[in-house]
């Protein structure tokens, strides 16, 4: 004679999937803030790039940098910053263009997430 054991249920209950949804809902709500203030960082150092790397702009002066870094931003749509917030060097006569900007987002009431980015064409 073969007496089976009982198999005990295994699964999510109800409320352990409630848990779970809402869980999924908060990060969704932080990521759909979050990721155009990171896509606008990547169109800045990607802007910075293609300036520093431009062979017409390797010896112009800072006001004619500045001035591609505006016709860019139009372009691109770049609001973060604008070319009085560049800092112009130069590294062995190529510029190297960096900022540093913070953007606030707000969350939900009085809450908000402050994020600081520091966008360079040396390759930092």
């Amino acid at each position: 004679m073969n007496t089976a054991m009982p198999v005990q249920q295994r699964g999510l209950s109800f409320g352990g999937f409630i848990f779970g949804a809402f869980l999924l809902v908060i990060c969704a709500i932080f990521g759909f803030r979050l990721i155009p203030a990171y896509i606008q960082d990547a169109t800045i150092k990607n802007t910075f790039n293609e300036i520093a790397h431009d062979p017409n702009l390797q010896n112009a002066t800072a006001h004619d940098i500045k001035e591609s870094f505006d016709r860019h931003s139009g372009v691109d749509d770049i609001t973060a910053i604008n070319s009085s917030d560049i800092v112009i060097s130069s590294n062995g006569g190529t510029p190297v263009l960096s900022a540093s900007y913070s953007v606030k987002i707000p969350v939900a009431g009085n809450i908000s997430l402050l994020l600081e980015f520091n966008p360079s064409s040396g390759g930092k």
